[in-house]
């Protein structure tokens, strides 16, 4: 079920951005949640959905559709086949397979990591109807470490901390050619290409949302480099992005400039995720090693057997 409220703006939130203002409002609501609700409809201005962009003005009225502890969502449970690394009444830590979308979307997959884990535990409401307990995503070509919330404030609490970039994400990386500088700092801000709307493009920090990843070569290989990749923001597709502009786009990735390797897959995996427990705030660290398919490319490339 859900609440709803209306809210007329006040003089003292006139100018500010509509996510911002939800927060300030409603403080059990983060910011990064709010983008989330307005996103999805859950919050309108005037009866209109809008962006968390959008500026307040006296007696706007604010409609909020507030979120209760019921899941309510149409997923149905799949089977799961991948491996839990972390879990307790909170939280759930999983190495997500390559070729596993997060969550239903566009293209209305079945067979989800959602799917997969409400055949096994409960998840947190919000994000329902399509995203219960999803917090953070990865691409359906990466795999790696995931965490997801079983509970709302779990939810909130680790919501904020992907919004605030409290955590460190390292990832590991196969890309095309060998790149000169052993250590980099790629900082560059992304906006989503207004052509090819799939796709995001380096761009402006003017126009886009500014993104830091830090990288380090771990090995050269043939006509590629094996490099580990810290992103200091989560910005979609960030390190896609950042190689490409680097000139050295990963290995497989043909959305962003690499060359076709296999079955259209391209080499990227989370390999470490260090966050504090959403409720006891212990720094809690896992590491998800490297898929068999990962390692097989990365032999075949230091033994010069791809060509």
């Amino acid at each position: 079920m859900k609440n709803i409220e209306n809210w007329l703006v006040t003089e003292e939130y006139v100018g500010m951005r509509l996510d911002q203002a939800i927060n300030k409002k409603f403080p059990d609501i983060s910011r990064n949640i709010a983008q989330e609700m307005i996103k999805n409809g859950e919050i309108k201005a005037n009866n209109s959905i809008v962006k968390a962009s959008l500026k307040l003005k006296i007696g706007d009225n604010i409609e909020i559709n507030h979120r209760t502890d019921d899941l309510n969502t149409e997923i149905q449970a799949t089977e799961m086949n991948f491996p839990i690394l972390y879990e307790d009444d909170d939280i759930i830590v999983i190495n997500k397979p390559y070729g596993l979308v997060v969550h239903p979307g566009a293209g209305n997959e079945k067979v989800t990591v959602v799917s997969a884990l409400l055949s096994h535990t409960n998840l947190s409401p919000i994000g329902a109807p399509d995203r219960p307990g999803i917090v953070h995503r990865l691409d359906k070509e990466t795999s790696g470490i995931m965490v997801l919330a079983k509970n709302k404030e779990a939810h909130k609490n680790l919501a904020d901390q992907f919004a605030s970039h409290e955590l460190e994400k390292e990832y590991i990386a196969i890309i095309q050619g060998h790149i000169v500088n052993q250590k980099g700092r790629i900082q560059v801000a992304i906006e989503r290409d207004p052509v090819h709307r799939q796709r995001m493009k380096a761009t402006s920090a003017d126009n886009g949302r500014m993104a830091i990843s830090i990288f380090e070569v771990m090995e050269y290989l043939k006509n590629s480099t094996l490099v580990k990749v810290q992103i200091l923001t989560g910005r979609t597709h960030q390190i896609r992005v950042h190689m490409a502009f680097t000139g050295h786009p990963l290995l497989g990735d043909t959305t962003y400039g690499g060359r076709k390797y296999g079955n259209n897959e391209h080499f990227l995996h989370s390999h470490k995720l260090t966050f504090k427990h959403p409720i006891s705030g212990k720094t809690m660290t896992f590491e998800a090693e490297l898929p068999v398919r990962f390692k097989q490319v990365i032999e075949e490339l230091r033994n010069g057997s791809v060509k």
